[in-house]
């Protein structure tokens, strides 16, 4: 896990400057989701240019990106395995020297990664999360986000999922997004597209 240091990313800024500024989570942009990969996901590589834009709107603005990078340590594992290429973050949206990358084990971006601890030292109240995987860790993260009392804008076509299998029947990837970020909308978050949000549509 890379070592977070808040000064990093503000470079002259305030602290108090940050509370009024956006936090953009990156949630399991890795390599096993595209092509090749053993949890090949429905177009990942839209999904993941969408989140490039995000991600260099951010840094050009100088506000804090944190990586979430999957890791499996369940017995019998057979994806995202330490130290596999797969585990690896996409080359798409690698991240800088100096921005944090925090690894997870579970869907919940926040369950010990102190995620919530360093969005809270710098005062930042607002996420704007996207990533892989829409029906997993994407929604449990985002109902987390809000159990901790913050603000989520979630931007929907960066982010992508796979088609899932229920009483025999197949559910395309297509509908398993789009029901899901229906179920998160209002409630849970602001459900925008990468478009709305560079337009000054986040909040």
């Amino acid at each position: 896990m890379k070592t977070f240091q808040p000064e990093t990313i503000t470079q002259g800024l305030k602290v108090g400057i940050l509370m009024n500024m956006d936090a953009l989570i990156i949630i399991d942009i890795q390599n096993e989701y595209f092509k090749g990969g053993k949890r090949e996901l429905f177009q990942p590589e839209a999904a993941a240019d969408n989140a490039k834009r995000l991600l260099d709107h951010f840094r050009e603005k100088n506000r804090p990106v944190f990586f979430i990078q999957h890791i499996s340590t369940q017995e019998g594992a057979t994806a995202f395995l330490p130290g596999s290429n797969g585990a690896d973050i996409h080359s798409s949206i690698s991240p800088g020297t100096k921005e944090c990358v925090l690894v997870k084990h579970v869907p919940n971006s926040f369950y010990q990664t102190g995620l919530s601890e360093r969005l809270m030292e710098m005062g930042i109240h607002h996420l704007v999360i996207c990533g892989m995987m829409s029906h997993m860790c994407i929604d449990t993260t985002v109902r987390a986000a809000r159990d901790f009392g913050f603000t989520v804008t979630l931007i929907h076509d960066a982010c992508t999922t796979m088609d899932l299998t229920w009483n025999s029947q197949v559910i395309p990837a297509q509908t398993v997004h789009n029901v899901f970020m229906a179920a998160l909308s209002g409630s849970f978050a602001k459900v925008i597209s990468t478009d709305e949000y560079l337009s000054g549509g986040g909040l």
